[in-house]
């Protein structure tokens, strides 16, 4: 076998750390204009060409937790001058914000936020104990008809969703789940078990028999032994799982587009709909965007370890 001369090598080295350099602008560009334009003044979100250097400012913010209307006609100096700084932002916009017996009218995003969150928490908690279950009986028990209940559970994840969103709609409406969080929890729960059963059948597989079958010898139960040696071994796949199931459950826009309105309607849904004097805001679009990225990322940060480590499970044999 030829060995790379040592020159070669570098030349390969610095190519390959060139290339890793550009896929990550690549990716991160995208992140970076959607967080810049968070904090642009309105008339900068669409200039062309765009802009790249500007004062940045939390208008964006500010309007997106506040109702608010278009003004008619330019506010008295008397009442901007008695505004709080941050409804002054507001009033240079062009626009003034609702109250309601003199108190500030909130928008629905804190509740479309809190929807969110509760949908993807409790739908990627089931998802993940369903599919552990799940995945450990296939891997330790065989029984007939094996591969085809398990190609039969991941063909539901070959169906693209919106080609069910009408059905499941009318289903929806027929037993009264639709805008409820029961029933978008149950759908983003059944969309992401064929996931969470054959990720986590991998995982299970590469952990030995012989800890259950010691533990089984030292007097435990099957039960006991799932959840004082297998669990703990299976620790890594369960946060990688719950990773992508709570990513998925998060991002999801269809169904929640469909199935829900005002009760139970998630951030993704109302986000598009922010609209400013009579046109979309994109700077207001563009801060709710941002806050919503990050119950994702803080997660997928605090499990990076294990999220690293449950990707490459398994990879390497002995």
């Amino acid at each position: 076998m030829a060995v790379v001369s040592s020159p070669r090598k570098a030349v390969f080295n610095r190519l390959a750390i060139v290339g890793v350099l550009i896929a990550t602008i690549v990716f991160l560009a995208p992140i970076y204009w959607i967080a810049s334009t968070a904090f642009k003044p309105r008339e900068l979100a669409t200039t062309v060409p765009p802009t790249v250097f500007f004062t940045p400012e939390i208008t964006p913010f500010i309007k997106l937790f506040v109702k608010r209307v278009q003004m008619t006609k330019p506010v008295d100096k008397a009442t901007y001058d008695a505004a709080p700084w941050w409804e002054q932002r507001i009033y240079d916009g062009g626009e003034r914000v609702l109250r309601t017996g003199g108190a500030v009218q909130l928008s629905a995003y804190p509740d479309r936020f809190m929807n969110s969150l509760i949908v993807a928490v409790i739908s990627t908690i089931l998802a993940v104990g369903f599919g552990t279950f799940t995945a450990y009986g296939f891997s330790r028990f065989k029984m007939a008809g094996e591969a085809d209940l398990l190609f039969f559970i991941l063909s539901t994840r070959m169906l693209p969703p919106i080609v069910v969103a009408i059905p499941m709609f009318l289903m929806y409406r027929a037993v009264g789940l639709n805008d409820t969080h029961v029933g978008l929890i149950i759908l983003y729960v059944a969309f992401n078990l064929s996931f969470s059963v054959w990720l986590m059948k991998g995982f299970m597989d590469e952990i030995p028999k012989e800890y259950e079958e010691a533990a089984l010898v030292d007097g435990y139960s099957r039960m006991q032994a799932f959840f004082k040696i297998v669990l703990p071994e299976a620790a890594t796949g369960i946060a990688a799982t719950a990773v992508f199931c709570f990513i998925t459950a998060w991002n999801e826009y269809a169904f929640a587009l469909m199935l829900t309105n005002r009760r139970a309607q998630t951030a993704p849904p109302f986000i598009p709909s922010q609209l400013g004097s009579g046109l979309p805001d994109w700077t207001t679009i563009a801060a709710g965007t941002v806050l919503f990225l990050l119950p994702v990322a803080i997660f997928t940060f605090v499990l990076r370890k294990h999220l690293l480590r449950g990707v490459t499970f398994g990879a390497i044999r002995k």
